[in-house]
């Protein structure tokens, strides 16, 4: 037997923050060594965060990465462990985005990435040159400053594998494993039995599935070990990194990381007997005749070896079931450790959000509960880092900290409802519940006097003085109208954010939230400036359809059961007077109803659909009940209002991704 123990981890990284990151590295390399371990993988571009975006074409950033690299190396990290370590790395005059394999305290080669993730939230190809030699190693000269420290001169550099005494070991960076063509398929004919696969895969509404059949098939018909790290939370942007790291053997899953987590750090290991993937890979008559006739592969030979024999006490891994979130739990869970990072690292006291008791800012206020008792119940099992966060961004003195998720919620959390004279008690009263079952410091406030007061204004300048339609109104009146009331909203909700700390003699600010889905700003239902505009948004990519389907997990499992009679209610904004004959519904205002918006969404982006085969596929799916006619009619009339609003796109709030079809032309950098 050899038997082989292995490490892999999610690492919550933040971009360009050297000091974190490479605590959060040494962390991971030190619990791998006490438990045994002889390979340490850590995700993509581990060392400088993989979401610096135009700071990786900054040398500073690729100067300090080698400065950490050699702290690593100057130390007893590596020692006795093949450590895999992400960072960019500049040869001649390309940088590209490297795997630095590492053993006592020695560079043993550097693999650039030769796939470059360059579609949907990608743009590695802006940043980086994909590595094209793949027949050869070259040597690469390390910078003097390293070179003297560690008295190497030159190491391996381009695709190839490691070969040990005992076994041989290569990775596969990310994208690459997802191309027609992957690089495993043929290092596995070469021989290597472990794949060390280094990941910055970021989290999406039902997706996890995709990956994990992913690693299952390069190691269910050819074998091996399939390593995967992953970075998880959020490093600077509006992804949030799922973590997930796992180990496969031979089509099995062996051991599996959480999807969501607010660790910095998590390890997860797995002891293997690698006789399995030599005996499988003996019986496959197919692999051993495409294996007589491979392309050879370029390796590296180290003398030293991974395995120990056969040892009684050292128990192998088994296959496991792997774990899946619903979609609900998903969106419970992803956003709110989105929201947690943002938090605690953005130097604010906390969030405010403007509750209409409507369902998405509902969705929002759940999203920020969860986040609370996902705070608490880290506490309690021990996180001391999260404890000190907690501590520092709730003001606890005297040794307190939080014990409950609803008085940490009261710290942290002001939510604001802004009604206004076409405001129903209804809504008034449902925003009022939940803030109290999530523990909310909840405000009641009128706008009518700002409201009044702008209209006598407009008055004033124009002699006219607009009108509601129900009352008589033009429709640009009604609208005018509508919007003003949305807009104060914003302008009031920017105000307490910064004053409310003031207030109550807290430091700092508070970051207003923002409650548009991803239906609304597909269709430009929505007011520019109201409080759709705000400092972040953890539902902006989440469908409408979603979301009430959240609502209704969400009463049970959350423990708001206000919930369930909020996702119940019609859809309103409530902007326009409620009359006996008359009261506004968001789906008769953008004349369609949210499961087709969320239909066109889908059609649009995920299956790339225009006008026509918009039209073509909807005859298909509609045609029992809609003539031709009716779905060229409703598919006109969406591309109308999606064209028209596209204005509306360029100032919407920096939104959680959490679907494909998110519709934002530009992404504001908050951090950075």
């Amino acid at each position: 037997m050899r038997l082989l123990k292995v490490a892999t981890c999610n690492l919550n990284q933040w971009a360009m923050d050297f000091d974190c990151n490479l605590s959060n590295i040494k962390q991971s390399v030190a619990e791998a060594k006490a438990a045994g371990a002889m390979i340490r993988l850590g995700p993509e571009l581990e060392i400088t965060g993989y979401g610096c975006e135009d700071h990786f074409l900054e040398l500073d950033t690729v100067a300090h990465a080698w400065e950490c690299l050699k702290e690593l190396l100057l130390g007893d990290w590596t020692d006795g462990i093949l450590c895999s370590f992400g960072m960019p790395v500049i040869k001649d005059s390309e940088r590209y985005n490297c795997q630095v394999l590492c053993l006592n305290r020695k560079i043993i080669m550097i693999r650039p990435k030769m796939w470059l993730a360059n579609d949907g939230n990608y743009r590695e190809l802006r940043w980086f040159t994909a590595w094209k030699s793949k027949d050869h190693l070259e040597d690469f000269h390390l910078p003097s400053e390293v070179s003297d420290a560690l008295s190497q001169t030159t190491v391996p550099f381009g695709y190839g594998y490691v070969q040990f005494l005992d076994t041989a070991v290569a990775a596969e960076v990310c994208e690459e494993l997802f191309t027609p063509q992957p690089p495993h398929a043929e290092l596995a004919l070469n021989g290597v039995e472990v794949f060390m696969n280094a990941s910055g895969s970021h989290h999406q509404l039902r997706k996890l599935d995709l990956r994990n059949r992913a690693f299952i098939s390069a190691t269910h018909t050819r074998g091996g070990v399939y390593m995967y790290s992953n970075h998880q939370g959020c490093d600077g942007g509006r992804l949030y990194y799922d973590g997930c790291s796992c180990v496969v053997v031979n089509g099995d899953m062996v051991a599996q990381g959480s999807q969501f987590s607010l660790k910095d750090v998590e390890m997860v290991f797995a002891q293997i007997d690698l006789d399995a993937v030599a005996s499988l890979r003996s019986s496959i008559s197919s692999f051993q005749e495409q294996a007589s006739c491979k392309t050879k592969v370029s390796k590296v030979f180290v003398p030293y070896k991974l395995c120990q024999p056969f040892n009684l006490l050292m128990s192998l891994s088994s296959p496991l079931k792997i774990r899946y979130h619903s979609p609900e739990e998903e969106i419970a869970l992803g956003p709110a450790c989105w929201l947690w990072d943002y938090l605690r690292r953005s130097g604010a006291s906390g969030f405010l959000l403007p509750l209409s008791g409507g369902a998405d800012s509902s969705s929002v206020a759940a999203i920020v509960g969860s986040m609370c008792q996902l705070v608490v119940k880290e506490i309690a099992n021990g996180d001391k880092q999260i404890k000190a966060d907690a501590i520092r961004i709730g003001h606890y003195t005297d040794g307190q900290f939080p014990t409950d998720s609803q008085e940490f919620a009261k710290r942290i959390f002001y939510t604001v409802f802004m009604g206004s004279e076409n405001s129903s008690e209804a809504t008034t009263t449902r925003a009022k519940v939940l803030a109290d079952e999530v523990g909310s410091w909840h405000l009641n406030v009128s706008i009518d006097g700002v409201v009044s007061s702008l209209i006598c204004l407009f008055q004033t300048l124009t002699g006219k003085r607009p009108r509601y339609k129900v009352d008589g109104g033009s429709n640009i009146e009604n609208l005018g109208l509508q919007n003003i009331q949305a807009r104060v909203r914003m302008v009031l909700a920017f105000m307490l954010a910064s004053l409310l700390p003031w207030v109550h003699n807290k430091p700092g600010f508070y970051l207003v939230l923002g409650s548009s889905n991803v239906d609304e700003g597909l269709r430009g239902y929505l007011t520019k400036y109201d409080c759709s505009s705000a400092d972040i948004n953890p539902i902006g990519s989440i469908s409408k359809m979603d979301l009430r389907t959240f609502l209704k997990w969400a009463a049970v499992h959350l423990g708001y059961s206000s919930l369930a009679e909020i996702e119940a209610a019609p859809p309103t904004a409530e902007l326009e007077p409620i009359r006996a004959n008359y009261s506004q519904l968001d789906e008769v205002d953008m004349g369609m109803t949210y499961e087709e918006l969320s239909v066109y969404g889908r059609l649009r982006k995920i299956f790339r659909c225009g006008p026509l085969s918009m039209f073509k596929n909807l005859c298909y799916k509609w045609g029992t009940k809609l003539t031709p006619a009716e779905v060229a009619d409703k598919v006109k009339y969406f591309f109308k209002y999606y064209s028209i609003n596209r204005h509306k796109m360029t100032v919407m709030t920096p939104s959680y991704h959490a679907e494909v079809l998110h519709f934002y032309v530009a992404w504001i950098h908050y951090l950075h």
